[in-house]
């Protein structure tokens, strides 16, 4: 079976880092289409933070350039998400995502359980 397990989360004061890790079983983290990272904030919609194509080509969403940064460990089977220079708005709950698409079987969606990140002013 396939299963994606967050950890990292916590508190930090505003203008911290953190590093939050996503653990990939049952998959190789190279077989998936785009890998990435959503949160979603108490009476917030759910929002994109980062995401890395099998190629390795990442985009960010407008409010954490230059802040956060993505990657892939294929040794580790692991996704990253480097949190730096945090502020009070990006308090949380962080998601790993990935999907695979193949003409066979169509798309497959996996989402982890979530780690909470609370950024205290």
């Amino acid at each position: 079976q396939v299963q994606l397990v967050e950890s990292g989360g916590g508190l930090v004061h505003s203008g911290g880092s953190l590093k939050l890790s996503c653990a990939a079983s049952g998959i190789t983290v190279s077989m998936f289409t785009m890998v990435g990272w959503f949160r979603q904030a108490p009476g917030k919609q759910r929002e994109l933070v980062a995401n890395m194509s099998s190629g390795s080509v990442t985009a960010y969403g407008d409010s954490v350039k230059g802040r956060f940064t993505i990657s892939r460990d294929s040794t580790k089977n692991t996704v990253y998400l480097h949190m730096n220079s945090l502020k009070p708005e990006d308090t949380a709950d962080y998601f790993c995502n990935a999907i695979r698409i193949r003409p066979d079987l169509g798309t497959e969606d996996y989402w982890g359980q979530g780690t909470q990140v609370t950024v205290s002013s």
